[in-house]
């Protein structure tokens, strides 16, 4: 088959141009990428490869935050039990318990943990005499009965 010098030119004109089109179309991806990647440099800071690796190590950094919540969850509970343990319900009731003989100079006061548990003090002033009545209570449950006074104490305190 012969092929004439006009249209072999022709072919080898439209392969220049396809060359031409084809090398300036990998210059704007190579550019491109090169952008993306510059771009990617400045979210990595530089220290890891490639996304991949800045991912696994992100995931590795939020699992280490995941265990110190969670200690740190642990740690407060440990603290809450502690502080329910602790006295911190407290309340002072003053009164006359002889019907305005002594001027109101007789006082209970509750010292109680959230758990309603603690001790219920009476001291109960005369004109001639003092007496001091402590009782118990666990878990709201005293070991005598309480006086209506101790009664009201026991809730003030556990009002705080």
């Amino acid at each position: 088959m012969d092929l004439s010098s006009t249209t072999a030119g022709w072919i080898a004109v439209g392969a220049a141009l396809v060359a031409i089109l084809s090398l300036a179309l990998a210059v704007v991806a190579w550019l491109r990428v090169r952008r993306v990647r510059s771009a990617q440099l400045v979210l990595l800071g530089g220290g890891k490869a490639d996304l991949v690796d800045f991912a696994v190590s992100l995931q590795a950094r939020i699992d280490d935050l995941h265990r110190a919540v969670d200690e740190v969850a642990g740690a407060l509970s440990r603290v809450d039990r502690r502080i329910d343990d602790c006295v911190s319900k407290t309340s002072i009731l003053r009164y006359d318990a002889y019907e305005d003989k002594a001027g109101q100079s007789s006082a209970t006061f509750a010292l109680l943990d959230a758990g309603r548990t603690g001790v219920v003090v009476s001291a109960i002033q005369g004109r001639d005499y003092a007496r001091i009545y402590m009782k118990e209570l666990d878990r709201g449950r005293p070991s005598t009965a309480l006086s209506p006074e101790e009664l009201e104490a026991v809730e003030r305190a556990m009002a705080h």
